[in-house]
């Protein structure tokens, strides 16, 4: 039996009428879809040339927004599925959460090997092209996969172990992590495994981020990359930020749930999803697609469906 009691696994939708239910399921679906079109297209811009394939800080930024797509994605049936009152069973739920935990740790991970990126570009200039190879950039998106698949191994593993002591295969309320957290054991594992990523992702940030300020004093350094690169390990901060924020969605609900009805709960859980959610698996792309100038000229000519034509044709 669950040790999560049931009114932590009860946040869903009931009561709303259609038309609600409407508003709400168009209101997120949207923008959903329109960045999932960015994101797609994104996506598809860093494959479109040799210059995006072989820069080692490319790939990573294609691993990170893949991620963060299929997220995207994920997240919207599940709050679809929340929307429409669809009841589904523990295997099928658990299923669902361990494709979502896939990507969910590789878009933190990935965040860990960015950041030391620039850091040896600034900091060892020289041996830059040695360290940071596309064969070794090969091995780090290999690495954080593989410690996806056995973080989703080890989840399912614990699943099994008390699936036995269920009363009913249905889930009682809405599919989520909280859910399928069905003892003290897959709680604590839970909390110590998103611990340990996004304090592994905080501290590759802040030691390439002081290693980039102190370089930058060097009159050996170059001013300029030095700059870019501190902005860059702000803005992955600022994402590893955001990505965090999703972790504190159900906790708030849950303190939520204690004090307001069901139906205001829901309506306070769909601005939270708009901005814990879908905002943090969109900003990639904008950041990134806007601020490169090697990539914004292309993005910006695949958005607008070929109709724009820059000086593009010589780019990389």
């Amino acid at each position: 039996m669950s040790s999560i009691s049931p009114s932590l696994t009860n946040i869903t939708v009931q009561y709303l009428g259609l038309p609600e239910e409407v508003m709400i399921s168009v209101l997120t679906t949207l923008p959903s879809c329109v960045f999932l079109v960015i994101n797609g297209i994104m996506l598809f811009t860093l494959r479109s040339k040799p210059v995006f394939r072989e820069t080692c800080r490319y790939v990573l930024l294609y691993n990170l927004l893949f991620a963060d797509t299929v997220q995207l994605a994920q997240s919207q049936v599940h709050f679809l599925l929340a929307v429409l009152q669809m009841t589904v069973s523990y295997p099928v739920c658990t299923v669902l959460i361990i494709f979502t935990h896939l990507t969910a740790v590789v878009s933190p991970l990935t965040l860990v090997v960015m950041p030391l990126e620039r850091y040896v570009a600034v900091c060892y200039p020289l041996r830059h092209a040695a360290i940071i190879t596309i064969r070794n950039t090969g091995a780090a998106v290999t690495v954080i996969w593989t410690i996806s698949f056995l973080n989703i191994i080890i989840r399912t593993l614990l699943f099994l172990e008390l699936f036995e002591k269920l009363d009913s295969l249905e889930v009682k309320g809405l599919c989520s992590d909280i859910a399928i957290l069905l003892g003290s054991k897959s709680d604590h594992y839970d909390k110590a495994f998103t611990s340990f990523v996004f304090v592994s992702a905080g501290v590759a940030v802040m030691f390439s981020y002081i290693g980039v300020l102190l370089a930058a004093r060097s009159a050996s350094t170059d001013k300029a990359l030095a700059h870019k690169a501190r902005n860059t390990l702000v803005l992955n901060l600022i994402q590893l930020c955001l990505s965090l924020s999703s972790t504190i969605y159900y906790p708030l609900l849950i303190s939520l749930s204690m004090i307001v009805t069901r139906i205001i709960l829901f309506r306070i859980q769909t601005v939270f999803y708009m901005f814990f959610i879908i905002l943090p698996r969109c900003l990639t792309s904008l950041i990134y697609g806007l601020r490169d100038q090697t990539i914004r000229p292309v993005l910006t000519y695949y958005l607008c469906c070929r109709l724009i034509l820059p000086v593009v044709e010589n780019k990389a």
